[in-house]
């Protein structure tokens, strides 16, 4: 079958996550759907979406969380669903670069609608990009760049973002932390960040049995 796009939603509440993902199944999309921010992070390295559709409250990591790793480590748009409309969360939605933030409640076919559009907006920049290969060269160069990001330094930030969540620490304790304990097991970081994140998506595995 063949799909429009692929879409990673990310939602707390799980009524409105099978909401959202049958009815964007529904219109003919492939939904990845996960419940928490880690979660999150670690399927949209899996399966690389084309579009992120994020709650901005949750426990553990937020939305704002997720949306920081996804525009810098794996340059997937995202968009926010919210409750909230205030002027805090407004300015923390444009610093983060959303495509746009949809407020709750909302009906599933409005937001099918911003989805639709977000992806005609891609089908035509894609055309423009074919009608005028030269132009888009240094881009296109920089895509592939991104695409290959070193998924070991991928691996690191993740980890560190799964030990800043369990130990309420910052970004700096939460490296230190993963170094003290690579070299304690003399190990490489890379090799440490790896196991870790390995023994989370298993657990994730078995929290979804």
């Amino acid at each position: 079958m063949n799909h429009k796009g692929k879409i990673l939603v990310v939602d707390d509440d799980r009524l409105v996550l099978a909401t959202l993902t049958h009815g964007l199944a529904q219109a003919g999309y492939e939904v990845i759907d996960a419940d928490n921010g880690d979660d999150a992070i670690l399927l949209a390295r899996q399966h690389r979406p084309d579009l992120a559709l994020l709650d901005i409250r949750m426990e553990g990591k937020s939305g704002f969380d997720v949306a920081a790793y996804l525009r810098e480590y794996c340059q997937i748009p995202f968009m926010f669903l919210s409750a909230f409309s205030d002027e805090a969360t407004v300015k923390k939605v444009k610093e983060l670069g959303a495509l746009t933030s949809l407020v709750k409640p909302l009906d599933i076919q409005q937001i099918v609608s911003a989805v639709d559009t977000v992806f005609s907006k891609r089908v035509t920049r894609q055309a423009a990009t074919v009608a005028a290969p030269e132009a888009t060269a240094p881009a296109k160069q920089a895509e592939k760049q991104a695409d290959t990001t070193d998924p070991l330094t991928q691996s690191v930030a993740v980890a560190m973002g799964i030990v800043m969540h369990r130990h309420s620490l910052t970004r700096v304790k939460a490296l230190d932390k993963l170094r003290n304990q690579a070299q304690q097991e003399d190990c490489a970081l890379e090799a440490l960040c790896e196991r870790l994140l390995t023994a989370q998506e298993i657990m994730a595995g078995l929290g979804s049995l």
